[in-house]
């Protein structure tokens, strides 16, 4: 997750990942790493395992810089990498980055389009320069690489189901994966490629501990954090969702960075949006995300977890 800064630790979850057998490592970028570096590194030291941004936002590199990324770290992996992309936040946007959060879904249509346009070895379709010549990579064409969507607006679902070959959800509650399977339909069928749907691979935070109790209480720290201390986006599209009262009740019962409660009220919230429990408990939580309709579930890991219990947690899922 973002607050995970260690770069040992990172490599550490990446490598055990792969001797595991999981099929794929995301990397989100926010203020800390240049989450392409680091992949890179991770692409390096695994032989397997798929890998991916989770997410690189689409304010704080041109998509020509994203495509000459991807294409770098697809080539010198075999193949192995996904583009996750997204609009991020207007905190992270304009807070360090110093862009302004505006018309997002236009943001990432135009990226996503341009991006696509320079992996398939074309000149890309400009959208700001008026009179520049276009221009194409010198580099060799990469027209498969697959490129996921992040987004939790009913539009940006849309726009996924067009244009993206997997979608990345994080604090959607499990039981409404449905209506986004719906909205991807959508869009999908303004698509110019029919036979394409995006996987749907959900990140969710994830505790697995030897006493029920420790895993509750570190699934609540992750909703306690994200509601509270993010910003109003997730507290917003919860809110929509249905779940109103639960996150007001959460809000309610922290009201400093020190707390991370859940109260019983709002318990139905903890069981839709994460996993956790002793490893057989996590694991029926787990399978219930398949029943909902993911793809590829992805475990969400809390910062700080030594090498013991990274390697407990991973273990939980082995393939």
């Amino acid at each position: 997750m973002p607050l995970e800064t260690r770069r040992e630790a990172i490599l550490h979850i990446a490598t055990t990942a792969d001797r595991l057998g999981y099929e794929a490592f995301f990397l989100p970028e926010t203020w800390a790493h240049d989450t392409t570096v680091t992949l890179a590194e991770v692409a390096t030291r695994t032989r397997r395992i798929r890998f991916g941004s989770g997410i690189l936002g689409v304010w704080g590199r041109s998509a020509a810089t994203l495509a000459m990324a991807a294409s770098t770290l697809n080539a010198m992996s075999g193949g192995r990498f996904i583009l996750g992309l997204g609009a991020s936040t207007p905190q992270l946007t304009e807070g360090l980055h110093d862009v302004p959060w505006d018309a997002p879904i236009k943001q990432l249509r135009r990226v996503v389009t341009q991006v696509r346009a320079l992996l398939r070895g074309e000149r890309i379709p400009l959208a700001g320069s008026t009179g520049a010549r276009p221009l194409r990579l010198n580099l060799p064409p990469a027209p498969n690489l697959p490129i996921y969507l992040a987004g939790l607006a009913d539009e940006t679902l849309r726009l996924t189901g067009e244009l993206a070959d997997g979608w990345l959800p994080f604090m959607y509650p499990r039981d409404r994966l449905g209506n986004g399977l719906k909205l991807m339909k959508e869009g999908a069928a303004r698509s110019s490629d029919p036979g394409r749907f995006p996987r749907v691979c959900p990140s969710v935070p994830t505790v697995v501990a030897d006493h029920p109790a420790e895993a509750r209480r570190w699934a609540a720290w992750f909703l306690a954090f994200y509601l509270t201390t993010m910003g109003p986006l997730y507290p917003l599209a919860l809110g929509r969702y249905g779940f109103e009262k639960e996150v007001k009740a959460i809000v309610a019962a922290n009201p400093t960075r020190e707390t991370a409660v859940v109260p019983p009220e709002a318990e139905t919230l903890l069981e839709q949006l994460t996993v956790f429990g002793t490893p057989e408990q996590a694991r029926a939580r787990l399978e219930r995300w398949y029943e909902a309709g993911a793809a590829l579930p992805m475990v969400f890991l809390r910062p700080n977890l030594t090498p013991d219990e990274i390697n407990f947690t991973l273990g939980a899922f082995r393939p």
